[in-house]
């Protein structure tokens, strides 16, 4: 109890000591980058829910429950975010690290489409689509049905179009 105290005052301490800045003193921008990234990297933990793990200002959730990824969408906008977006490899790793179980990688929804326009992805919580980690041959939109996008294909750490109505778990992610 005594370290959650303690957690808590050097947040708000941070948080007081970014917001009290007087007028004529101006901070270089370099020192208030460093105070909001402390503050970000420090008190971060504290503002995911419980069952959520935060990260790089997202809180983000594997959900075991198979469902289609429409399914699997709509279920995270419920908890107030969307499927995953992955933006570089340090996310996708972590993402990897919270779903294995005993180094098993089930395949997993993560937020791309291209159900709107063939071969143009992008992510279902309207990021930019800037990294990408297919599987060889992919994606090839077999059968002409597949507009969705999962990750450890065949138990491979890499991404797959299939087809939307398949039933796998998922990731959601929030905004901090």
């Amino acid at each position: 109890m005594k370290t959650l105290t303690l957690f808590a005052l050097v947040c708000a301490m941070m948080a007081l000591t970014g917001a009290a800045a007087v007028p004529e003193e101006k901070a270089d921008e370099d020192q208030t980058a460093d105070i909001n990234l402390a503050k970000r990297t420090f008190c971060s933990t504290r503002r995911c829910s419980s069952g959520w793990t935060p990260y790089s200002g997202r809180c983000f959730r594997f959900v075991r429950r198979p469902m289609t990824w429409a399914a699997a969408e709509k279920n995270c906008m419920s908890m107030g975010g969307h499927l995953v977006s992955i933006h570089n490899i340090l996310e996708y790793l972590k993402l990897q690290n919270l779903m294995s179980t005993n180094r098993v990688y089930k395949e997993t929804w993560i937020g791309g489409t291209d159900a709107q326009e063939e071969n143009q992805w992008f992510w279902s919580d309207g990021t930019r689509f800037n990294y990408m980690k297919w599987c060889r041959g992919e994606p090839n939109n077999s059968l002409g049905k597949q507009h969705c996008l999962d990750i450890n294909h065949e138990g491979y750490k890499c991404w797959d179009d299939l087809q939307c109505n398949r039933q796998s778990p998922s990731i959601c992610a929030k905004k901090i």
